[in-house]
């Protein structure tokens, strides 16, 4: 009786032995077939401003629920942005803002990069102030420089508008200095004084959804520094349309009007999770998506 015992223990153990297996070798499969199914994967860059934010997160967001890619976003400042498109170290960036903005960096870069087309347009950089404040003009800051205490508060230095700001006091002859810090920190400068309807002027570009938060206006630029109007380009590293050609063709499908561009910044703002108010968004507006997706799809 005792043996026949211990045979069915035993038994019973090799039974719970290989159901544990197969269900270990059912999780690895399964684990194998989700990691198979994915097309490949895909990097992108991206700086920290509102726009851009949204825009690349609205992309991804399509690349992995819709056409089963995985999706990497890296930040950086534009200068590291640039730099890893020419080694190949970064596939795509949404946001490349010209004629003045990226110039620079265009004009070093051009021959590394592949131009795939407008991710939107009408786009603006200058200085921008509270319409509280009884200014219009670049050309009269320097009246107001002590109530500014000086202070142009500004972005990530490496910045296209932090380069357009630093031409702009040069032509200007503007006896200020500009902060460098970040859109967060230029936002939070931003809000603190409107607050308490301090003066403040910042660095800025639309569309940002603190124009819509705030009555801001642009300071009229009559020797046209910051110029007559932007508009964003996306760009790939070289070699994106033979190795992963679909999602090349997705990033020359993607554009978006400001108004949409907008709508998804308003969404991260007001958010609790920048990749879910993005796919809200895209939830929201299956007919745009739907032509960026290539027909092969």
């Amino acid at each position: 009786m005792k043996k026949m015992k211990r045979i069915s223990l035993l038994f019973l153990v090799s039974v719970l032995s290989l159901v544990v297996l197969a269900g270990c070798s059912s999780d690895d499969s399964s684990q194998e077939s989700n990691d198979e199914a994915k097309k490949g994967e895909v990097s992108i860059g991206y700086v920290n401003w509102a726009d851009c934010v949204a825009m690349t997160n609205v992309a991804k967001v399509v690349l992995e629920d819709k056409m089963n890619y995985e999706v990497e976003t890296t930040m950086a400042e534009a200068g590291v942005i640039f730099t890893s498109l020419a080694d190949k170290s970064t596939d795509f960036f949404l946001d490349l803002w010209l004629p003045v903005t990226h110039k620079d960096y265009y004009d070093k870069y051009e021959d590394d990069l592949v131009t795939l087309g407008n991710s939107y347009d009408t786009a603006r950089i200058g200085i921008a102030v509270p319409e509280y404040m009884d200014i219009d003009s670049l050309e009269q800051l320097n009246d107001v420089k002590d109530e500014l205490e000086g202070q142009i508060v500004g972005i990530d230095s490496g910045a296209g508008v932090m380069l357009a700001t630093d031409k702009a006091i040069e032509e200007y002859n503007l006896d200020y200095e500009v902060s460098t810090g970040s859109e967060p920190v230029m936002t939070a400068a931003l809000s603190e004084a409107i607050e308490n309807e301090k003066p403040v002027a910042v660095t800025a570009w639309d569309p940002h959804w603190k124009f819509a938060k705030w009555d801001l206006k642009f300071l009229e630029d009559p020797k046209n520094v910051y110029g007559d109007g932007e508009e964003a380009f996306t760009v790939a590293r070289k070699g994106t349309k033979e190795d992963i050609p679909e999602v090349h063709q997705f990033m020359e499908n993607f554009h978006l009007e400001v108004e949409e561009v907008a709508d998804i910044m308003k969404r991260i703002e007001e958010g609790d999770n920048v990749e879910e108010s993005a796919r809200s968004w895209v939830k929201d507006n299956e007919d745009v998506v739907n032509k960026w997706i290539p027909k092969n799809k």
